[in-house]
């Protein structure tokens, strides 16, 4: 059974700092290209940050680029978010998504149950 637990979310005041973290279980890790995602209330949800597989290649929104660093450690299987300088538009429900190609083209998708993030003063 594959597992996707999202951990760090919590409340923080604009221009703090979260780290949020995605364990990944059940799954062969290392072939999974990983993503974050947010939804805020009202609104569709959209990528944030993209990690492929080895060699690790990242994208960004251009929201949070320069704010928000994704990364992997394959040894842990676990994928990470590093969100600096928040912003009360960053106020989100962040998912965890794992992603790869099956052997017939289909892509495999897996989701998180999400982690809430609130940037407030």
């Amino acid at each position: 059974q594959v597992q996707l637990v999202e951990s760090g979310g919590g409340l923080v005041q604009p221009g703090g700092s979260l780290r949020l973290s995605c364990a990944a279980s059940g799954l062969t890790f290392i072939n999974y290209a990983m993503s974050w995602f947010r939804q805020a209330p009202g609104k569709e949800r959209e990528l944030v940050a993209r990690i492929t597989t080895t060699p690790s290649r990242t994208d960004y929104t251009d929201s949070v680029t320069g704010r928000f660093t994704i990364s992997r450690d394959n040894a842990k299987r676990t994928v990470y978010l590093q969100m600096n300088n928040l912003k009360p538009e960053d106020t989100a429900v962040y998912y965890c998504k794992a992603d790869r190609i099956g052997s017939w083209g289909a892509t495999i998708v897996y989701w998180g149950q999400g982690t809430q993030v609130t940037v407030s003063s």
